[in-house]
């Protein structure tokens, strides 16, 4: 796929991206409606983040329960820049050339989780192709950070795919952390739109290395609905998450950030949801979060907690 590098912004722009006609944004519907951010425990958290020169998932991604999740003081944390090396049809996060990584990140991730009094805490990135191990030396670094500053608390991961670095993969597996996530994000028929720089089995063969490798090792898959995927793609996405062993399904409407993104095909209604998480139970997954405003790290400490008890047929 060509690309275009702009000297003036730093971003490299995909044309066919670039030149795409505005697309509507649909309206909501009545059951998708969140209260706008601005508590003082939302305000705190928002500085301790900016004080640690910190990137959230939940601000560069525009995520929907930002305002309810800082008032919490749960966030997700986002290393290795705000500049992402693809251009999914779906994410807000920047496509561009990305800065040198901060060998200081690490130690500033575990600060602010310290800071934040954080019982378990979600770190992310973005897809970084420039660096020959996709950067998963630098999130093995960031999770051992944590646990020599919070020894309980817990970490949970949300990985790119590690595409063409082999083995790189390993680094994050051998740092441990409680939860290792890796959405699949749609059904394989929207992945040349959607997600056109990643592939479907890749990213499902990693999720069962995971449990190869470490069958203790929760693990956990992501995806949108509403993106003119099938039930029965959906229905068989769970099968190909189970035949990976994958503990923990999140599923959650997909919301067009702008006029230049994927344009939303449906609204899935909370009916809808209730009936994929029954499935998704049914299928054998641990743990199930379904809801037009789910999304991968939200509620996260509590769903851990969920895992656990699941495993141990009930008992925390």
């Amino acid at each position: 796929m060509a690309i275009i590098f702009d000297a003036n912004t730093e971003r490299v722009r995909h044309p066919e991206k670039a030149h795409k006609p505005d697309t509507p944004i649909l309206r909501k519907p009545k059951w998708i409606r969140v209260k706008a951010p601005g508590s003082k425990v939302y305000r705190e958290t928002r500085e301790i983040i900016k004080a640690n020169g910190l990137t959230t998932v939940c601000e560069e991604a525009a995520c929907p329960n930002v305002g309810e999740c800082w008032d919490k003081r749960h966030a997700t944390m986002m290393i290795m820049g705000e500049i992402c090396t693809r251009a999914c049809a779906f994410c807000n996060i920047s496509t561009g050339k990305p800065s040198n990584l901060d060998p200081q990140e690490p130690q500033n991730v575990a600060k602010a989780v310290k800071t934040l009094g954080l019982r378990h805490v979600v770190i992310t990135s973005v897809d970084r192709d420039d660096l020959a191990d996709g950067g998963a030396a630098h999130m093995a670094q960031t999770i051992k950070a944590i646990r020599a500053s919070t020894p309980d608390t817990t970490i949970e991961v949300l990985t790119p795919d590690f595409l063409k670095k082999n083995g790189a993969e390993d680094l994050v597996i051998k740092a441990r952390p409680d939860v290792f996530n890796h959405n699949l994000e749609t059904v394989p028929s929207n992945y040349l739109e959607i997600r056109p720089g990643a592939r479907y089995f890749h990213s499902l063969r990693l999720l069962q290395k995971v449990k190869e490798t470490d069958p203790t090792m929760f693990t956990k898959s992501g995806i949108m609905v509403g993106l003119g995927e099938t039930r029965n793609e959906v229905l068989q996405l769970m099968d190909d998450l189970r035949s990976a062993n994958v503990d923990f399904l999140t599923i959650g409407q997909y919301l067009q950030p702008t006029r230049k993104h994927a344009q939303v095909k449906s609204f899935v209604t909370p009916d809808e949801f209730d009936a994929y998480k029954r499935h998704a139970l049914a299928k054998g997954f641990l743990l199930v979060s379904a809801s037009p405003l789910t999304r991968s790290s939200y509620h996260a400490d509590e769903d851990f907690a969920k895992l656990k008890a699941a495993r141990n047929g009930g008992r925390a």
